[in-house]
This record gives C-alpha cells, structure tokens and sequence, in this order.
C-alpha cells in the first residue's frame, strides 16, 4: 500500500487545482481557505485525541508546525487560490508552481548539504525553458499579472516549506503536527481576511461538493501522504514525484473545466517535466 502513496497522491494533489476554481467562483480566496483549515483543524484534534496523541507540546515544536503551516496552507495555499481568482489557467498555475522540485534540489545544497550537481541545473534550464513556453512573452494580456506574482510566491512558499520540513527538529505524530499547521493556515488567512480581504462564502451546492473535496481527499488525505513521505524520504526524493502533477493538472482542467491546451503548451509542459525529472532522479 505505501508504495502506491506516491501515485495516490499525484492524482488528488493535481485535482486540488481543478476544484479551486468552483470554490473561487462561490467566495472570495481567503475565507473560504480560512473555513477550510478550521474545519482540518477541528477534524485532526478530533482525530488525535481519538487515538491518545498528546496534542500539548512544546513551544518550539508548536512554532516549528505552526510556521510550516503559515507557509504551505498560508502562502503557498492562498497564492494559488488567489491567483486562479484573478484569472489565471489552472494549468499554468499547477505548471509553475510544480517547478518546486527544481528549486528544491537547487537550495538544498546550501541549506541541507546536499551536493547539486551539473545534471541538476541542467534540470532548472530545461524547466525554466518550459515554463517559458508555456507563459508566453505578453504576460499582461494572456495571463494576469497579479496572478502570476501570486504563483510565484506560491512556488517559493511550498519549497521553502519543504526545506523547512526536512529541518524541523520534532518528531511529532502526523495528526498532532498537521494539526498545527492547519492552524498556522487557518490563523494567516484570518489575518488577511481582517486587514485586507471582504469576507464572502456562498454555501452553494457547488462550494459544498468543492470544498468537502478538499477538506477529506486532499487536506486530510493528499497533505498527510505528502508529510508522510518528507518525514520518510530525502527532499529531492520525495519532491520527485511533482514532475507528474502539470501534465495531470492540465489533463483534468481539460476534462472538467474545458480549458484549451495549444501544441506550444502542450511542448512547455513536456519540456518542463523532463527537467524535473532529470533534476530530481537518482
């Protein structure tokens, strides 16, 4: 069973793209992302003090998850999200956020250790020319800006909490740690919600559907495959397995969300996955 968590987690992560955008469509980023890790919250105290975890700890493995929550649910999450609200493709955004492992493996010389070695930045070229291709040379009319930026803070906020991951000195059971997260994701987006954002949430069947399929199979399920395999794996072997979201993503905005795919998209996205592929494999 644990060697098909990979897979398994490919597809839910990958669908997590396409149920953004009905969920967008019914609030505003921020509230419904805040509704979201309560409710993921809620369900792993529940779950923790179901099976006797001990969920008081101390304050330096409480900062540790809490930070690496505000990260991944914080700013990876809300970029996402706020990017597909502003217009951008699905696609794109699982494309240019998927180029994690590149920089994963590219950081983790200087920051883990590791050795980066020259078929690794071939990688981070043939990624970047991939993107490239894909974005096109008129961001401003093809893709929003605002949404692009976005991304991008969504990409550095992902690797860097996957860096963060590999250095966090607990040893936290998976549901007492994603617990904390949940509440770092939940405790950044209130704060955006306050200080920037009109809170809005249409309970809409369609929201419903959207968000129950975030909250079970990916928050629940995906995040906790994807801890799981950090907490067991090298970085750069776990983050791996991300060069097979994009073409997944892509395929199912096409299926679900009629997005078009153009052949020079259709080559960004090959050309960026055979980059990480060689930036990541042994």
């Amino acid at each position: 069973m644990i060697k098909i968590f990979p897979f398994i987690f490919v597809l839910l992560w990958s669908s997590a793209f396409i149920t953004t955008k009905p969920i967008i469509d019914n609030s505003d980023p921020f509230s419904a992302l805040a509704f979201r890790f309560s409710v993921v919250a809620i369900g792993f105290f529940l779950f923790s003090v179901y099976s006797k975890q001990k969920i008081i700890i101390n304050k330096q493995n409480f900062f540790e998850s809490f930070f690496s929550g505000v990260l991944f649910h914080g700013f990876y999450l809300g970029g996402v999200f706020f990017s597909i609200s502003k217009g951008m493709p699905t696609g794109i955004a699982a494309l240019i956020v998927t180029l994690q492992p590149i920089l994963t493996n590219a950081l983790s010389g200087p920051i883990l250790n590791e050795k980066v070695t020259a078929k690794q930045w071939l990688g981070v070229l043939l990624g970047f020319i991939g993107a490239a291709l894909v974005l096109g040379l008129d961001i401003g009319s093809e893709i929003p800006v605002a949404g692009l930026v976005a991304t991008i803070i969504a990409l550095i906020a992902i690797t860097s909490s996957t860096i963060w991951q590999k250095k966090l000195s607990n040893n936290l059971p998976l549901s007492v740690s994603n617990m904390y997260q949940a509440i770092g994701g939940f405790t950044f987006h209130l704060l955006v919600i306050i200080f920037f954002a009109k809170p809005y949430i249409d309970f809409s069947q369609t929201f419903i559907i959207a968000m129950s399929h975030q909250i079970f199979l990916v928050s629940f399920g995906a995040f906790t495959i994807l801890m799981y395999l950090i907490k067991n794996n090298s970085a750069s072997k776990t983050v791996s397995i991300f060069f097979l979201i994009p073409a997944t993503s892509a395929f199912m905005a096409w299926l679900f969300l009629n997005e078009g795919l153009t052949n020079l998209d259709l080559l960004g996205f090959l050309i960026t996955t055979i980059g990480v592929y060689i930036a990541t494999r042994d």
